[in-house]
């Protein structure tokens, strides 16, 4: 994974080179890319969760989310311009971000657990980006690659959860002002609030705990949009406002 950010371009997948490769063991080959980003001064601020679609999970083949870690390089400012130097191949997402006030530890979290541990949400897209090439992955690979993680823009003005009610929130994707998709907060395992739950108890399997101040991007209400240089991507949310992002018009910035 190194390499490929190195080298500017994607590498083989792990499944190819290790066709044995656990889920388990998956997620200590992220611990371990984390451990050296931390190493090197980057600094954990949340999490992110992936294939909470019933149609990204027939995908991969698989019955379950995975999770990845956001670090604060990995930050964009709402309407900020991002450099393609900075990607590989990108996918936008729009979804909901959850910020915590209390720490969330399993492995009993319930949905109510997530609400009551929440200070606010705020609408989100996520970029993620393979380091693995053409996008050709299992489970197990994108797990390693930290769940595909690349970047993330927070939007929008922080907004109670006691406000509304997050299932019923509905979203649109704009790039370069036509709609690509539309979606709903239950796209994301029929809650977002579900979506967090899952993580806190699949954390507590690795000695992991949510922590208060921590950004949850809790999973994609609609499909990945490819990114190409130039182009302008705008999510609108129900209640929760608005978040946009564009890419650089210039590959070699």
């Amino acid at each position: 994974m190194d390499q490929a950010n190195i080298q500017g371009r994607g590498v083989s997948p792990l499944t190819k080179l290790d066709p044995n490769l656990t889920v388990r063991e998956a997620y200590q080959v992220q611990l371990l890319t984390i451990q050296k980003q931390l190493e090197a001064g980057q600094k954990i601020v949340g999490k992110k969760i992936g294939l909470t679609s019933v149609a990204m999970q027939n995908l991969l083949g698989v019955d379950q989310p995975d999770y990845g870690h956001l670090l604060n390089g990995m930050v964009i400012e709402n309407g900020e311009e991002i450099s393609f130097h900075k990607v590989l191949q990108p996918k936008v997402e729009a979804e909901i971000a959850f910020v915590l006030k209390k720490d969330l530890a399993g492995p009993r979290v319930t949905e109510m657990d997530v609400l009551q541990a929440t200070d606010y949400v705020l609408p989100a897209l996520e970029i993620v980006d393979s380091r693995i090439a053409d996008w050709n992955i299992k489970l197990q690979d994108t797990i390693a690659d930290n769940a595909s993680s690349g970047l993330y823009v927070l939007g929008g003005k922080p907004l109670s959860i006691d406000k509304l009610d997050l299932a019923q929130v509905g979203m649109v994707l704009y790039k370069n002002g036509e709609i690509m998709n539309t979606g709903v907060g239950a796209a994301a395992l029929g809650h977002p609030a579900t979506c967090v739950a899952w993580l806190a108890n699949k954390l507590f399997e690795y000695g992991i705990t949510l922590k208060a101040g921590e950004v949850i991007l809790s999973g994609a209400l609609s499909a990945a949009i490819s990114g190409e240089p130039g182009d302008h991507f705008q999510a609108r949310f129900a209640h929760l406002g608005e978040v946009n992002v564009r890419f650089s018009n210039k590959v070699d910035q």
